[in-house]
C-alpha cells in the first residue's frame, strides 16, 4: 500500500512505495455504469433531449456534429502505441478511436440508437483483441493515464452489451493500462518525487482509479484513493494545491508554468473526484472541500482575474543522476480565448448537488457552454485529453438534500466502505482547512526545448443563468501553443 507523506503540505521527499495489487474483489463490489456517467445520468440526458431542454440540446448537438461520434466509424487497433519515441509514433490513432468509442457509446444511450452503441463495441473489442503493449519515451505514462482512464469510462458504458468481449477487455486494462501507471505511482519514471508536474500523477492516478472500478479491484481503488489524500508525488491534493489563502481561494501549483497544463490538471482531478463520487467516495469534499478553493483558484485566473501565488521551489532530476531546483514567483500569464471542457462537471457538483456558491467557477462554466469533446479543440493530442461534453453529461438540476452523502451509483455491496475510505464521505467534514500563509509546495515555469503545449499535455445565478440559455459563449479553442520546456529526466 502507499505510505502516507506524514508531513506538511508540500514538503514532498519521502519515496512512495506501491504493492502489486492484482487481486480482484470477490462478488460485487462496485456499482455499473459507475465512473464518469451513472445510469441515472444517462437516463437524465435521453429525457431531457427527447424533451427538447436547453442546454441538454445544446450539449447533445455538439456530440452529434462531433466526427468521432458518427457510427461508421472504423477502428485502426495496433499491437504496440507509441508516445514520445518510437517507431511508428502512432498514439494518435489510439486517441482517437477511444474518443470514438465514448462519443458513439453517449450517443447511443442518449439517441436510444444501437448502431452507435454497436459501433462502440467493435472499436472496443478490435483494440482488446490486438493491443498488447504501451512504449515509448517517458510519455508513456501520459498514454497509459489518459487513454487509460478514458478507454475505461467507454467500456464502462458498453458493458452490458450482448456483444462486448468484457473480460477480455478487462484483461488488456488490467495488463497494459494499469501497470503502467501504478509503475509512475511508485517511483515516478526513477526521477525525484517533485520532477513531474501534477497532471502526471493525476493522469496515471485516474487510470488506476478507473481501471480498478471497471476491473472491480477494490486493492487497485484503495491505492488510488489513499494517493489522493497522502500520496508524495505533485498530483496528490495537498501538493498540487499547495496554500489556502484567508479569501477561500488556494493556489493550484502549476499556475506558476502556465495555463494550458493547469487547466488539464484542474480537469483531470475533477474527472477523479467524479468517478470516485459515483462509487459512494467523496473526494470533492475532502479536506475542507480543497478541490473547490484550488479550482475556483484557475478560474478567476483564467478569467483574467488576480491571483496571488506564493513563490517556491522544486526539485528536479534523476535519483543518482543529474538534479536541479526550479523556482516559480508568480502566476503565468493567461488567454481569455483558451479553454478546456472541464467546468461544467465541477460547478454542477459544488452548486447543484452541494448548493455551495462557486461563483468564478460558475462563471466559466458559462463561458465555456456548450462543451465539446474530442476534435472539438484542435488537431493535437491536447484537444483529447478530456472526454467533454460536460454540458450535455453532468448539467443538473439541485439535489433536494444537498447536505447528503455520496451513495453507489446504483445497488452494490462495499462501493464506499470497501475502496480505501473507511466510509462512504471520505473524511471532509472532519478535515481541518489549510489557512494561508504557509508556501510547503512546488511549481515553477518550465525553460527548454520547445513541444506542443497541450500534448501533455448568491453569485451563481447570473452564472447558471447564462448556461441554461447556452446563448452565451461557445469557449474559444484550447490554442495549441509551444512553450519552452525541460526535456532532461522526462519533465513534461
Amino acid at each position: 500500500m502507499l505510505k502516507a507523506a506524514g508531513a506538511a503540505a508540500g514538503a514532498v521527499g519521502i519515496a512512495t512505495t506501491l504493492a502489486p495489487g492484482s487481486a480482484a474483489a470477490a462478488g460485487p463490489a462496485y456499482a455499473h455504469p459507475g465512473l464518469l456517467h451513472t445510469r441515472a445520468d444517462l437516463d437524465r440526458m435521453a429525457a431531457k433531449v427527447k424533451a427538447g431542454a436547453a442546454p441538454y440540446t445544446a450539449g447533445f448537438a455538439k456530440l452529434t456534429a462531433n466526427r468521432h461520434a458518427q457510427s461508421g466509424w472504423t477502428p485502426n487497433p495496433q499491437a504496440t502505441v507509441f508516445r514520445g519515441s518510437g517507431t511508428p509514433e502512432n498514439y494518435a490513432t489510439l486517441y482517437n478511436d477511444v474518443h470514438a468509442a465514448y462519443q458513439n457509446a453517449l450517443r447511443g444511450h442518449v439517441s436510444g440508437d444501437e448502431t452507435h452503441l454497436d459501433t462502440a463495441v467493435a472499436i472496443l473489442n478490435a483494440w482488446s483483441a490486438k493491443l498488447t503493449k504501451l512504449d515509448g519515451s517517458a510519455d508513456r505514462f501520459l498514454a497509459a493515464g489518459l487513454y487509460g482512464y478514458q478507454f475505461a469510462n467507454a467500456a464502462e458504458l458498453v458493458r452490458d452489451h450482448g456483444d462486448f468481449e468484457l473480460g477480455r477487455f478487462q484483461t488488456m486494462m488490467s495488463d497494459v493500462f494499469a501497470p503502467v501507471s501504478d509503475s509512475f505511482l511508485a517511483d515516478h519514471n526513477g526521477a525525484v518525487v517533485t520532477n513531474y508536474w501534477p497532471n502526471w500523477d493525476l493522469a496515471a492516478m485516474a487510470c488506476v482509479l478507473a481501471t480498478g472500478i471497471f476491473c472491480e479491484n477494490k486493492a487497485q481503488v484503495a491505492r488510488a484513493v489513499d494517493y489522493f489524500k497522502n500520496g508524495d508525488g505533485m498530483g496528490s491534493l495537498k501538493h498540487a494545491i499547495p496554500v489556502v489563502y484567508d479569501n477561500g481561494l488556494a493556489e493550484w501549483v502549476e499556475a506558476g508554468r502556465d495555463q494550458g497544463h493547469a487547466l488539464l490538471g484542474v480537469g483531470l482531478m475533477g474527472t477523479f473526484c467524479e468517478m470516485a463520487w459515483n462509487q459512494g467516495i467523496d473526494l470533492y469534499g475532502y479536506d475542507d472541500s480543497r478541490f473547490l478553493k484550488g479550482a475556483q483558484y484557475v478560474a478567476k485566473w483564467n478569467l483574467g482575474g488576480d491571483v496571488a501565488y506564493t513563490a517556491n521551489t522544486r526539485k528536479k532530476g534523476a535519483i543518482n543522476g543529474w538534479s536541479g531546483t526550479e523556482t516559480a514567483t508568480e502566476a503565468a500569464g493567461v488567454d481569455p480565448a483558451m479553454t478546456r471542457p472541464i467546468w461544467a462537471m465541477i460547478a454542477n457538483h459544488y452548486t447543484k448537488r452541494r448548493g455551495l456558491s462557486a461563483s468564478y467557477v460558475t462563471r466559466i462554466a458559462a463561458k465555456s457552454a456548450p462543451e465539446g469533446g474530442g476534435g472539438d479543440y484542435g488537431p493535437n493530442s491536447g484537444g483529447y485529453d478530456q472526454l467533454g461534453f460536460g454540458t450535455l453529461t453532468f448539467t443538473r438540476e439541485r439535489a433536494a438534500d444537498t447536505a447528503s452523502s455520496p451513495s453507489p451509483a446504483a445497488t452494490a455491496s462495499g462501493a464506499g466502505a470497501d475502496a480505501g475510505t473507511g466510509t462512504g464521505t471520505g473524511s471532509g467534514s472532519a478535515a481541518r482547512p489549510q489557512t494561508g500563509g504557509a508556501a510547503t509546495a512546488s511549481a515553477s515555469a518550465s525553460p527548454g526545448a520547445g513541444r506542443d503545449l497541450a500534448a501533455t499535455g448568491s453569485e451563481d445565478v447570473v452564472g447558471w443563468a447564462a448556461a441554461a440559455g447556452v446563448t452565451a459563449v461557445a469557449g474559444g479553442l484550447l490554442l495549441l501553443r509551444r512553450r519552452d520546456r525541460v526535456r532532461r529526466g522526462g519533465v513534461e
